[in-house]
């Protein structure tokens, strides 16, 4: 499998490739998780592994998905939830039904062993509310910054920093002498390392700054937590117009999205945000003689 590609770059960090708009067909290959559940997503190798745990009386139901690098649920395989054996119950899916509701969740599926730790609180809260109001707080901001890890399988991955600013500019930069971008309004430039010349051409108007779902299911809040000085919660939830797991880290005061990790088709991506409405201006480059 080839690298991301620059494109895909721009496309990863502020209009998702492969994003549908809300409400799309579902694809009956894609193994979803299962509704209800309260989600956790991982990389593995260049598959994704994802958990869906659904509360219910006297105990849980535990489903693994396995997505390929194709976006196909992957068959055929044996899986252990908490070491009982995971029957097929669909493409990618595996479930079992637990008698009780264990503290941590363990899924075993070839050579991988993957510990999940449940929330203390049990039922977790619902979080469908904190992630539209943190939707709307990304759609407020005039501009931010961040730094991105993408990934399209246990090989292949680039790390870029970006600059999103109100209401259609972005420009970005793949680490260690790659790539860079800028796009303003319906006209982008490109170039292959930093000595190259930039090449302008024609581009499609973004809307920025947004979030990099495009619809929300099941969200739940795993933790409250500190990062970097700022009280978050931590909410986990299934987007089914991209379609992908996510798990966000949103600022209890601001409602700020200050880190995201996705977890969809060949595409493993952590961002981390930050210069909220202090990101400096972008404009297109100086014309090189």
């Amino acid at each position: 499998m080839a690298p991301p590609s620059p494109k895909l770059m721009v496309l990863a960090g502020v209009v998702l490739l492969a994003a549908g708009p809300a409400g799309a067909v579902r694809n009956p290959g894609f193994p979803e998780p299962p509704r209800g559940g309260v989600l956790y997503a991982r990389q593995l190798g260049g598959e994704a592994l994802a958990l869906g745990v659904v509360p219910g009386r006297g105990g849980v139901l535990a489903q693994a998905s396995v997505l390929s690098g194709q976006g196909h649920g992957v068959s055929g395989l044996s899986v252990t939830i908490n070491g009982r054996p995971a029957p097929g119950c669909g493409a990618g899916c595996y479930r079992v039904r637990l008698a009780d509701t264990p503290g941590t969740v363990t899924v075993k599926v070839r050579r991988t062993t993957w510990r999940v730790a449940l929330p203390g609180a049990w039922p977790p809260p619902d979080a469908t509310a904190i992630v539209y109001r943190a939707t709307a707080a990304w759609r407020a901001l005039d501009s931010l910054s961040f730094s991105e890890h993408l990934a399209s399988d246990a090989v292949h991955a680039t790390t870029s920093t970006w600059r999103v600013q109100s209401p259609d500019r972005v420009a970005y930069r793949i680490a260690g002498g790659g790539p860079a971008g800028i796009i303003v309004g319906d006209r982008r430039w490109d170039r292959a390392t930093p000595t190259s010349k930039w090449v302008e051409s024609n581009q499609l108007r973004l809307t920025q700054p947004v979030p990099a779902w495009t619809a929300v299911e099941d969200a739940h809040v795993l933790g409250v937590e500190t990062l970097r000085g700022r009280r978050v919660w931590r909410v986990s939830f299934f987007d089914p117009g991209t379609p992908a797991w996510f798990t966000v880290a949103i600022d209890r005061r601001s409602y700020r999205t200050l880190e995201t990790e996705m977890i969809t088709t060949a595409h493993f991506m952590h961002d981390v945000y930050g210069s909220f409405n202090a990101t400096p201006a972008i404009r297109p480059p100086v014309p090189q003689r």
